[in-house]
């Protein structure tokens, strides 16, 4: 296994330097003088390893403020998916069905959980999202469908959910921009939302995974014969 560098050292002491200072977004950190003096290296080191941790959102670089931690948001994640799937799908192999089943695991996991305890203007929200898909539908939109997914699960008040499903949704749709993924008609996809919010607001669990789980068969069957094609 090959040593780490110099740079990859000063990557991992800053990623130290946040986590001992129980550092957020936007807190300050040393400046480049100051790291170069705290960790005995040179200016080309530390700026390698700042620049890396930008790449991924752990620290933001301000020209004429400094060095700040970043908003550690998983753009790149969601960048790093979709490079891949549409890498696999261009050689021939299902890039976007994987992603779909990754999600659609996800997904059919979750929504028992959210039946347990939705407010009331949760449920409210993801009717009137609905609503707006119907119509977005004329116009082939998709902005209130990924919204909706979203809201679902808000009451979980889980951050980190709603960050990994919101980068596997957006891996999606940069996926799909290069495909044709025969994506079925709008008023089928409403119905099944429908369905959603349906068997959530009777906190019926079983009832909601069968309806999220028909929301992922007419997908993954196009998917499935496109891979097949």
């Amino acid at each position: 296994m090959a040593r780490p560098t110099m740079a990859q050292d000063i990557e991992r002491r800053i990623k130290e330097l946040i986590l001992d200072g129980a550092l957020g977004p936007g807190d300050p950190l040393p400046t480049e003088s100051e790291l170069m003096e705290r960790f005995s290296s040179g200016r080309v080191s530390v700026r390698e390893a700042l620049k890396a941790l930008q790449a991924v959102n752990v620290v933001e670089i301000r020209r004429g403020f400094g060095t700040f931690v970043g908003s550690l948001s998983l753009t790149p994640f969601a960048e790093g998916l979709a490079f891949r799937a549409v890498v696999r799908q261009g050689r021939g192999e299902p890039g976007l069905l994987e992603l779909m089943r990754v999600r659609e695991a996800l997904e059919t996991g979750l929504v028992g959980t959210v039946t347990v305890g939705i407010p009331a203007e949760d449920l409210a929200v993801l009717r009137a999202l609905v609503a707006a898909m119907e119509t977005e539908a004329a116009q082939e939109g998709r902005v209130a469908d990924r919204a909706f997914h979203l809201a679902l699960y808000a009451s979980l008040e889980n951050h980190l959910l709603s960050e990994v499903l919101d980068a596997f949704w957006a891996a999606m749709d940069r996926v799909r921009a290069s495909v044709d993924d025969g994506r079925q008609d709008p008023a089928v996809t409403c119905a099944q939302h429908h369905e959603i919010v349906a068997a959530v607001a009777a906190r019926d669990g079983a009832r909601a995974v069968r309806a999220m789980r028909a929301h992922f068969d007419g997908i993954r069957t196009r998917l499935e014969s496109a891979a097949s094609a």
